[in-house]
């Protein structure tokens, strides 16, 4: 096929223009329906939802999936001193053998599954990129339908960092082959944890 062709093709395949701002898919706001949703879209891009009752649930789940010599940080401090806390002074290198992070998050959304971490959460930035496997810790009201919404909750908060973090780390890059954990974690798993959850 021709270059020509080819521009051609593309030019016949254009979708129609939409004006600004673009519209979004809604989705249901009540409490359980976000939930299904948010946890839908965090198993269709990867990663993987638990619903827990309290913070011991969350310890018992890592005591059962990790081995003692596995290095496992948090900077959440209701699961601290059963799990390493991180020193937010530490030389972030330090952290290259961190198989499992677990961090608090802001809120989740439940139309694409991201989930919006600052600096005030991750302790050292890096964690979350250079651990082997992430887990977030989410309560059920703070799950929002859609970008939109996130982006009036965030709102004008001043943060020096903040991300939106969806899944796992994947690329298909090189050679059109899906690579998981290319550039980060090389899982995500999200734990959501009860509104009315008491903490320890």
């Amino acid at each position: 096929m021709s270059k020509a062709e080819i521009l051609a093709a593309i030019q016949r395949n254009k979708p129609a223009m939409v004006e600004l701002p673009l519209p979004f898919i809604p989705v249901a706001s009540d409490k359980q329906s976000l939930k299904e949703s948010f946890s839908g879209m965090v198993n269709q891009i990867g990663g993987q939802v638990l619903s827990v009752a309290d913070y011991g649930e969350i310890e018992a789940y890592v005591h059962g999936h990790f081995r003692s010599d596995e290095r496992v940080a948090t900077t959440i401090t209701e699961l601290q001193p059963a799990i390493e806390s991180v020193d937010p002074k530490a030389d972030p290198h330090e952290l290259a053998d961190v198989s499992l992070a677990i961090l608090p998050g802001h809120f989740g959304v439940a139309e694409n599954a991201a989930i919006w971490l600052t600096d005030d959460q991750l302790g050292i930035r890096v964690l979350p990129f250079i651990c082997q496997h992430l887990a977030v810790v989410l309560k059920q009201d703070q799950l929002v339908a859609n970008m939109h919404q996130a982006y009036d909750r965030i709102g004008q908060a001043m943060q020096a960092f903040g991300v939106f973090i969806a899944g796992p780390s994947k690329t298909a890059d090189i050679e059109q082959s899906l690579v998981i954990g290319a550039h980060g974690a090389r899982s995500l798993l999200v734990f959501i944890l009860p509104a009315s959850a008491i903490l320890d």
